[in-house]
């Protein structure tokens, strides 16, 4: 990948982790299962890692 890719798949995350925090709190206050979209949010935390230490 190269430094622009990589800077554009971290923006891309940033923008699902939001989103996927959003969901999160929707989920807590109706009762819902927050299990999955959990574990999304640790995918995502685990590449960014990832592409941050490859910049």
């Amino acid at each position: 990948m190269t430094k622009d890719q990589i800077k554009a798949r971290i923006a891309e995350l940033k923008y699902d982790y939001i989103r996927i925090q959003e969901d999160i709190e929707k989920m807590e206050s109706t009762g819902g299962s927050m299990t999955n979209a959990e574990r999304q949010l640790q995918a995502i935390e685990d590449e960014l890692k990832l592409l941050h230490q490859q910049q």
